[in-house]
């Protein structure tokens, strides 16, 4: 399949991007979607809190969020399933704290992004073991043997 993947950052993050493409397509492969795009966004605390208070109502930042769109463009065919904003900040902070490097907590974090876009969700049980089976497989792939610990998905 032909994916696009956008990314908007600052340029002080702009090491990070081949990784960030390389895992939300392996996400959109795995979960073998329609030919699409996705736009990936690295920011700060600051403006992740307010997007968290302003979408999900929780005034606090937080590591990831996920927009999902759907649309299909009629000129192309190809689906925009949405946008995924990661703070960076938090992710060195539980990089740190998983003891892998901030590279794969981005990647972690995108491929965790892009499952909440294809509909993944981890409220139930159920569905939470479903998402860190897919998380952990697309991981993998991406050569990132790390271990996620079940409370932070």
């Amino acid at each position: 399949m032909s994916y696009q993947v956008h990314l908007h950052c600052d340029p002080q993050y702009k090491y990070t991007s081949a990784s960030l493409a390389a895992a939300a397509t392996a996400t959109l492969t795995y979960e073998q979607a329609v030919p699409g795009e996705v736009t990936i966004v690295l920011t700060d605390n600051r403006q992740i809190q307010d997007l968290n208070r302003r979408f999900a109502g929780r005034d606090l930042p937080t590591d990831v969020l996920s927009f999902a769109d759907g649309s299909r463009d009629n000129k192309t065919g190809n689906t925009y399933f949405g946008d995924v904003v990661i703070s960076v900040p938090m992710a060195k902070v539980q990089a740190e704290e998983a003891g892998h490097s901030l590279e794969v907590e981005l990647s972690l974090l995108t491929v965790h992004g892009v499952l909440h876009l294809m509909g993944y969700d981890h409220v139930h049980l159920e569905d939470h073991e479903q998402m860190w089976i897919a998380q952990s497989s697309i991981l993998g792939n991406l050569g990132h043997k790390i271990t996620i610990p079940r409370e932070r998905i």
